[in-house]
Order: C-alpha cells, then sequence, then structure tokens
C-alpha cells in the first residue's frame, strides 16, 4: 500500500462534456497522508509504517462506508474490477456496453495512471465516463471514487463499473465502496497468478477467466486455475470468458443481471 509501494498523490479527475471535450479537476488533499510520506536516507522505523498504513487504511475505509451509503440510497450498483495489466477488462466492458445497451445504464469510473485512452473507448462504446488518472499512484482509493462519482452523477438504478488500475497487489486493499468484486485472469498470464496474489483473488467475488480463444495457443491449465480458485477463494464464482469471441459472455451478463435491482452493498 501507499507507506510501503511509494505511490503518492497528484491523481486527476478527468470527465468529458456531450460535446466530447475533458473537464479536469486537480489533486485532491485527503488529509495529508499521501503527502506526508517521508524516506529518511538510512533510516526506516518499521512501527511506524504501520502506524501510517493503518491511519490510511482507516481513512479510506470511513469514506468507502460513506460511498457505499450513497450508491445504497440511489439504488445503484458499483463493480469494482480488477486485474493485472492487459487482462482484458476495457475490452470486455465495451463488448458488454454494446450488448446490454438499452437494458443497462452503464457509468464508467476508468483509473490508470496517466492518458485518457480506455476511458475514450468506453464513450464510444456509449457510456458516461470518468477518468481519474493516479500519476505515480498505482490503485484507486475511496476519495478518488468519491470525486470521480460526484463529477459522473450516474442516475438512480444505474450501474457504475470501477475500472481500477492494472496491478495484482495494492488495489486489493483498498474497499472504494464497491458493492461487489470482479477480478480478470488472462489466461496469457498463466495459471499460477491466484496463488502468487491470493490477496486479490480472495477478496474477489467473481473471478472470470479472461481471452479463453486464445487457449489453443497456450501452455495453460484451465483445470488447474480454477481448483487454485477454489481453494484461495471458494466464496467466488468462475467463470471462463472470451469478450473477443463471446464464450462465456452469456454467464457473466446473467451473474452481473441478478444484482442489478437490489444493488446489495458487500
Amino acid at each position: 500500500m501507499c507507506a510501503t509501494c511509494g505511490c503518492a498523490g497528484g491523481e486527476r479527475i478527468r470527465h468529458q462534456h456531450d460535446d466530447g471535450t475533458w473537464h479536469e479537476h486537480g489533486a485532491h488533499q485527503p488529509g495529508g497522508e499521501h503527502e506526508q510520506h517521508r524516506h529518511d536516507t538510512g533510516q526506516h522505523v518499521h512501527g511506524q509504517t504501520v502506524t501510517l498504513e493503518e491511519k490510511v487504511l482507516a481513512r479510506n475505509d470511513m469514506l468507502a462506508r460513506q460511498n457505499r451509503d450513497w450508491l445504497r440510497a440511489r439504488g445503484i450498483l458499483a463493480l469494482n474490477l480488477m486485474s493485472s495489466p492487459g487482462a482484458g477488462k476495457t475490452t470486455l466492458l465495451e463488448r458488454t456496453a454494446r450488448d446490454l445497451a438499452g437494458e443497462l445504464v452503464l457509468g464508467v469510473i476508468e483509473g490508470d495512471q496517466e492518458t485518457a485512452l480506455d476511458a475514450d473507448r468506453m464513450r464510444a462504446a456509449g457510456c458516461r465516463v470518468v477518468q481519474v488518472n493516479t500519476g505515480t499512484g498505482c490503485h484507486l482509493d475511496a476519495m478518488m471514487v468519491r470525486e470521480a462519482l460526484t463529477a459522473l452523477d450516474p442516475p438512480d438504478g444505474s450501474v457504475i463499473v470501477i475500472e481500477n488500475v492494472g496491478n495484482l497487489v495494492c488495489p486489493a486493499l483498498f474497499d472504494l465502496g464497491e458493492a461487489h468484486r470482479v477480478v480478470l485472469a488472462s489466461v496469457t498470464e498463466g495459471a499460477d497468478k491466484p496463488v502468487k496474489y491470493p490477496h486479490m483473488f480472495r477478496s474477489a467475488d467473481l473471478v472470470l477467466v479472461s481471452k479463453t480463444d486464445l487457449l489453443p495457443y497456450l501452455d495453460f491449465d484451465l483445470a488447474r486455475c480454477t481448483a487454485d480458485l477454489g481453494k484461495i477463494s471458494p466464496g467466488a464464482t468462475v467463470l471462463p470468458v472470451s469478450a473477443r469471441a463471446g464464450d462465456g459472455l452469456g454467464e457473466w451478463y446473467g451473474w452481473l443481471r441478478q444484482w442489478v435491482p437490489a444493488a446489495t452493498p458487500r
């Protein structure tokens, strides 16, 4: 997390107007935890680091509860979508937005260190989008999501997908106020990712094994990956999918539909 991985503030909240132009907000100053990091040469006090970690997470959890209450009051379903870079989060969301157009009102909060490339893709797919650029930060936090929700202004009863920064470590630690956590594990990454990054997969409500159309060309043991996921996160649903070929998308849409009416927080 922030006290140990070195990520800092400097994030920018960007959203598009109907004419396609961007409006940008500067970095927030959430109580100073991010801004007060110190790295004294030759000295490291473990107790101070742990205390700072606890303070950062405690403040984040408080804000996440407020986000969750805000979303629940409006009947909005929020999903925290996480994976390593390149696992196919944006491609899955593009296909989902187009396939379910007219059925779901889908808004997206895009988290990336830089650029609005993914936000542009989602806007082209028909979604209202807010881009959050984290700069050197490696994850979204509850304050960033709160500001993004204000900019996005989602309608009651809609679905918000928070596409987190590509990273299998820090995003797992930060509650954003989501109702459910969805983690992608692409077959191009290898079948061992659940055992290498157990905290991420242990926190998942749904694991999508993505890019399955590439299985004939890879040495990927789907049975092993599924078995490992069953041990690490026995409560999670596991679905193999291919956003490009369409395999498994019916099951993904079915999982999504079952939560839309209730939008029950986790």
